[in-house]
Order: structure tokens, then C-alpha cells, then sequence
């Protein structure tokens, strides 16, 4: 069994994140519009065919912007908590509707999606991991700091998309007033690089394949400097970055020690559209 993962989007711009099976799939949010979403899922040979459900971190609406139209064209249900759907001011079918609760598990066929609370200026924001079997992706943006549930789940993840939002030194520096410097790094804005670091080396599982370096600001932030600080520590697991302009890649994760032959990156043409 392998799971199929990619990033369409990742950023203050937009974030959408696709992990499905050869069966079905889910979406962790739904930041981009619909039509961009289906031109990116297509060339990556990925079809909504195989999108069962929905899950929303919070209300933020590079987060939502384009739940509604996708969920409405597609009939697909939104798990979304009460809290952020009541300050995202979304109007979903009701019936499309499914409540989400932190510690619950949500099974979508083989898969299974569950909620966690986490830091960050929203009403009632939650982080996921998605499981198959033996497999854990796990979706950690948006995370103001390293908590005890963070932790512990981060701890289970062959995968997972890690937010390293800023550089300290770059935002100290950078153009952003102070109320908005202090809002990014006041505990329930983002995780910085070096935040991020610590997580990942102090609670990385010996089975961790790839890391995806994820929520990058466009101000306060490089690719290159990021990437590098994690490449000078990772060890054999894979480090890549989300792009905030485009798709990544689609990777395949099979749960198997990292160096193996068969977690190797899959990129699936278009033509295919397998999933």
C-alpha cells in the first residue's frame, strides 16, 4: 500500500494539499479557485473523480477560497469544526456539511483523517494527519508553536508538510510593522525555520521518507536558505519545498524505511490520470 501526496499550493496565497490512494483522496483545505485547483490536479495526471472529502484547518481565507464552488460542482462533503465554520462567514450546503471534532478520526475509505488542535489566530484551528494502514501523512501549517499534540503526532509521520513560515533574522529586519512582526511570531502566528528544525530533529521517526518545507512568507523567508538548513541535517530523508506558485510533484510514500528503492519520487503525466 502507498499513499500519493503532492502540495498544489502552499502559502499565504493559497494552500491546498492532495493525499489519496489509488481509490480516493482527500483535500487539507481548499485556498485556491476552483478552476486553478482542477488545472493543477490535472497536470499531474490527478482527477476529483477520486476526491471523496474536504478537510478545513481553519477560516483564514487562504485556506477557503474556493471550498465553496468545489464542494457545490463536486458534491463533496466539508469536515469542517463549528467554530470555523461559523466565523468563515462560508454559505456550504448544508447537507455537505459533516461536523469535525478534535481527536476523532474521520475514516474516507481506506483512509483516515485526524483532527488535532493547534496555536494559531483563529477560532478553533486544527492540524491533520492522514493515516492508511501502516502509512502517516501528516498537514502541520499555520502552527504558532510546538505543542504536546504536535509532537506526539509528528513523532508517527513517514510525511509530512512542516510550515518554516519566516527566517528570524529576516523578518526582524523586514519591512513589516511591529504589530505584525509580533503577530507572526507571538505564539499563534507561524513557525519559524529554526522552530521547525528543532521539531524535526529532536522527533523524527528512523522511518521519516520526506519532508515538505511548507507556508513559506514571500518577505521574510528564501527557498534556498531554507531548504539548505534542513539538507545539512535531514539524513536520509527527502527534503523539498512547497512552492507558493505552483504544484509540486506528485510523491509516492510507502512506508518503508527512507533509502529504500520503492519510496522513491513518482511524478504521474497527465495523460494518465490514475488517481
Amino acid at each position: 500500500m502507498s499513499l500519493y501526496i503532492t502540495s498544489l499550493n502552499s502559502g499565504s496565497n493559497g494552500n491546498c494539499y492532495y493525499i489519496g490512494n489509488n481509490e480516493e483522496a482527500v483535500l487539507i483545505d481548499a485556498g485556491l479557485s476552483c478552476r486553478e485547483t482542477e488545472k493543477r490536479m490535472f497536470r499531474l495526471g490527478l482527477t476529483m473523480s477520486k476526491v471523496k472529502a474536504i478537510f478545513v484547518s481553519h477560516e483564514h481565507g487562504d485556506h477557503i477560497r474556493g471550498l465553496e464552488v468545489i464542494s457545490r460542482k463536486y458534491r463533496l462533503p466539508v469536515y469542517i469544526s463549528a467554530g470555523t465554520l461559523r466565523h468563515s462567514r462560508l454559505r456550504l450546503d448544508e447537507q455537505l456539511v459533516r461536523p469535525l471534532a478534535a481527536g476523532a478520526p474521520v475514516p474516507v475509505g481506506a483512509l483516515a483523517v485526524t483532527p488535532f488542535l493547534k496555536h494559531h489566530d483563529a477560532a478553533d484551528p486544527h492540524s491533520f494527519i492522514v493515516t492508511s494502514g501502516e502509512i502517516c501523512i501528516g498537514v502541520f501549517t499555520d502552527i504558532g508553536r510546538v505543542c504536546d499534540p504536535l509532537t506526539a503526532h509528528f513523532k508517527k509521520c513517514h510525511a509530512a508538510f512542516l510550515e518554516a513560515n519566516y527566517d528570524a533574522a529576516m523578518l526582524q529586519n523586514g519591512r513589516y510593522p511591529l504589530h505584525l512582526k509580533n503577530r507572526i511570531r507571538g505564539g499563534k502566528g507561524h513557525l519559524s525555520n529554526e522552530q521547525a528544525l528543532e521539531l524535526f530533529l529532536a522527533h523524527k521517526p528512523p522511518y521519516m521518507s520526506h519532508l515538505f518545507l511548507s507556508h513559506l512568507s514571500a518577505d521574510n523567508n528564501d527557498p534556498d536558505l531554507v531548504r539548505t538548513l534542513f539538507l545539512e541535517q535531514a539524513g536520509n530523508t527527502h527534503i523539498a519545498v512547497a512552492s507558493r506558485y505552483r504544484e509540486m510533484p506528485l510523491y509516492t510514500v510507502s512506508g518503508r524505511m527512507p533509502g529504500q528503492a520503492a519510496v522513491a519520487i513518482s511524478w504521474q503525466p497527465r495523460q494518465l490520470a490514475l488517481f
